[in-house]
């Protein structure tokens, strides 16, 4: 088992840079997932990481360890890649043993990892198969065994379960997660999908452009996003972002939004007047019907329904208020029809606030 390490790392294609100076750090055991959007640079940092790229600047430890002039067989990880990678022409037991046959292991050493391995992910019963006659999830989980058998200081996964249709992405995550309780290795892990960040990280690193926007636990990253794109990037649906100033109106301090929507803010502050901002709202942070009575009446508004769809047990609703188009996630069914008039909710001990300027969150 290992931590690691990244200091001031950056990566160069020539004179195009795709990761900035990032700085990291990486508890032993820990579950860290790298999320953002195609092209922000996580599959790269994930393979400086495991040695398949070479790092431009700056340093990677792996333990205590400086690894940037070491060669991936020499680091101690391993990788499982976005599709699988296995050899058509060998069985299971072949494919997951292949590695230890390579590091000259005993053939009762071999088989003694990989049946001890296919126990724990239940392939026991296909060790004679070829892929070819295993399902999607089940050459996921060869994939994985063949990483396990080398235990690895660290397990590196680079968008495992992008090709799984959604109810085995679903199952496949928990296993995942059992896995690492489990193996208790260090784990970092590549998506863009926001839900399996938030489903399966100990900590989120949030990426964008090659630089690191946040890091934190997934309710700090949804709670208290520190900048406007995780706010946006982080929660389906994103969060609701208007423009405005901070102004007094009744006697109360708060944000005068472009729309003309002013939203009181819940407590003191030192914002001054005037200054401009932007204001955040979570879809899941709008109340209607019954649940909207438990805000005080400044926090709520009457709004104009444009859609609305029922998804499960919740529903989510697209609104006008005062010409701007808004999203609320709701608890339970609410079918509403087009043009209705209703009265939402806001909590806004939920507010998030931003400077307009450097889209940085603000103390408030």
């Amino acid at each position: 088992m290992a931590r690691v390490e990244l200091e001031k790392v950056f990566k160069r294609y020539g004179s195009f840079e795709t990761v900035h100076g990032i700085d990291l750090a990486i508890k032993d055991n820990e579950f860290v997932v790298l999320v953002g959007p195609s092209g922000c640079g996580k599959s790269t940092i994930l393979r400086m990481i495991a040695g398949l790229e070479e790092i431009s600047d700056g340093t990677m430890r792996i333990g205590d360890r400086v690894v940037n002039d070491i060669d991936p067989k020499s680091r101690n990880v391993a990788m499982v890649f976005q599709n699988y990678a296995l050899y058509p022409h060998k069985n299971v037991f072949d494919n997951m043993g292949f590695s230890l046959k390579m590091a000259g292991l005993s053939r009762n050493e071999i088989k003694e990892k990989v049946e001890q391995a296919a126990k724990v992910l239940e392939l026991t019963p296909y060790l004679d198969r070829k892929p070819a006659a295993l399902s999607g999830g089940q050459r996921q989980r060869v994939a994985m065994g063949r990483a396990i058998v080398r235990d690895p200081d660290v397990f590196l996964f680079d968008e495992p379960l992008s090709n799984l249709d959604a109810q085995l992405r679903t199952q496949m995550r928990m296993e995942l997660k059992k896995l690492h309780i489990k193996m208790k290795t260090t784990t970092i892990y590549v998506t863009h999908d926001q839900v399996e960040a938030m489903t399966l990280a100990d900590r989120i690193v949030v990426i964008k452009d090659g630089t690191i926007h946040q890091v934190g636990t997934p309710i700090e990253v949804f709670e208290k996003p520190k900048t406007v794109f995780v706010a946006k990037f982080i929660g389906n649906p994103p969060t609701n972002i208007m423009a405005g100033q901070v102004a007094e109106q009744g006697g109360a301090k708060g944000i005068l939004c472009e729309n003309g929507m002013f939203l009181p803010f819940p407590h003191e502050t030192a914002l001054e007047i005037g200054r401009k901002v932007l204001a955040g709202i979570r879809p899941d942070a709008i109340a209607a019907e019954e649940a909207v009575n438990k805000f005080s009446p400044a926090w709520q508004y009457d709004v104009q329904v444009l859609f609305s769809e029922i998804v499960g047990g919740q529903s989510l609703l697209e609104f006008d208020i005062n010409g701007t188009s808004m999203v609320a996630e709701l608890d339970g069914r609410h079918k509403v029809d087009p043009g209705t008039t209703l009265k939402l909710g806001f909590d806004l001990d939920r507010l998030f606030v931003f400077d307009p300027e450097t889209n940085l969150a603000l103390d408030w």
